[in-house]
């Protein structure tokens, strides 16, 4: 089949990989005028760290990603209050582990594809006409063009569910809190492998070193979510302005960056993922929010699935779009309800949360006590088998 898919990062890549692998003609659309690396950093480990086995991806992966060897909290004066070491993660879950950019992910699912699929740069879909015997897109720039299927893999803010299924507050649950990432130049101090963050009431600055002398900023902090009237930057110095630490440097080193990423922390949650011949993947199907902490994993495992479902449905898309949504929503909505949890750790609401948090944090050291945490973490879904 013809099938257009609609966003070119993690979901999109990974499916495209997959309808192509198993013989459809996949057609990505983007609406950047290139392909986006770098981005935010994410923890990738998992069923969508399996899934990346089975697309031969794992080694430039590893290449890319950083082997985070703590998580370091510390105090006003840069004091450490405390230090977990990540090993105790990966006794938890084994060795598939790895830290990168969101990105350079992307990247890597990209390549494998880059030269077989044809990809729609700098251009977006305007509208979804649905007819007896497939899908008419008109764009933004391009002309008009038929498909059999559109997938929407465009995010948290997807354009193919506003299109198909109304507006994003319909389906958007906002869980309270705001975050901002960027990479600097020649940032000082470095902290080698070592992610370090500060928290004072309802807020967190994060940093962490870079390849090639830069670093990775990430400002999570509580607000409403609409914060009209102040520019990025500036509602960043002033949730950040006076809370100590590094804060004051931090901010000033934002006076040079050109790109920062600033978004809601929220999550979609749908009654259905498809209508007619128009189906939705990753986060804009079922956002479990950037702090759920395995999102691109997710989104991953559900391009796997719906490419499998469609081989095993011989094609008839409307038996596998059910056979995915099955399959799949059971362990998404577990996932969505652990990753609402995860705001506490994030942006803690008092100072006497923050120190109840802090003895959590150094309890896991603790191997046993870790143990406890073991749900959050490691996934209770198995792939399935399709062959493909």
């Amino acid at each position: 089949m013809r099938i257009a898919i609609s966003g070119a990062g993690v979901a999109g890549a990974a499916l495209a990989h997959w309808l192509h692998r198993t013989g459809h003609t996949p057609t990505l659309i983007e609406q950047a005028p290139k392909f986006r690396t770098g981005g935010y950093m994410i923890d990738f480990w998992g069923v969508g760290y399996q899934v990346a086995k089975r697309m031969g991806i794992e080694d430039p992966i590893r290449t890319a990603g950083y082997q985070i060897e703590s998580l370091r909290s510390v105090g006003r004066g840069g004091e450490t209050k405390t230090d977990l070491s990540v090993n105790i993660f990966r006794g938890m879950i084994g060795d598939d582990f790895t830290s990168l950019p969101r990105g350079d992910l992307a990247a890597a699912i990209y390549a494998t594809i880059e030269d077989q699929v044809e990809t729609v740069f700098g251009d977006s879909i305007a509208t979804i006409d649905e007819q007896a015997d497939g899908v008419r897109l008109t764009f933004d720039n391009g002309a008009p063009r038929d498909f059999d299927l559109v997938i929407g893999a465009d995010g948290l803010h997807s354009n193919v569910r506003r299109l198909s299924f109304g507006p994003e507050e319909t389906f958007e649950h906002y869980l309270g809190c705001k975050v901002a990432a960027c990479v600097v130049d020649g940032y000082r101090p470095r902290d080698e492998l070592m992610y370090v963050t500060y928290n004072t009431p309802g807020k967190q600055v994060g940093r962490f070193s870079l390849r090639d002398d830069r670093t990775m900023f990430l400002f999570i902090f509580r607000a409403e979510h609409d914060g009209a009237g102040a520019a990025p930057k500036d509602q960043l110095r002033n949730q950040f302005g006076d809370v100590g630490w590094e804060c004051p440097d931090i901010l000033a080193a934002l006076d040079d960056v050109d790109e920062l990423y600033v978004d809601v922390v929220s999550q979609i949650r749908m009654g259905r993922w498809s209508r007619d011949r128009v189906l939705l993947i990753g986060d804009a199907a079922a956002c479990i929010s950037l702090l759920g902490g395995e999102g691109t994993g997710l989104a991953m495992t559900e391009a796997y699935v719906l490419a499998g479902e469609l081989v095993r449905a011989g094609g008839d898309y409307r038996r596998a779009f059910d056979a995915y949504e099955a399959c799949l929503r059971p362990f998404i909505e577990t996932k969505q309800a652990a990753a609402t949890r995860f705001i506490s750790f994030f942006a803690t609401r008092t100072r006497l949360g923050l120190r109840f948090r802090n003895v959590a944090l150094r309890t896991m050291n603790f191997r046993p006590l870790a143990h406890l945490f073991a749900g959050s973490v490691r996934d209770d879904f198995e792939l399935p088998a399709y062959g493909i």
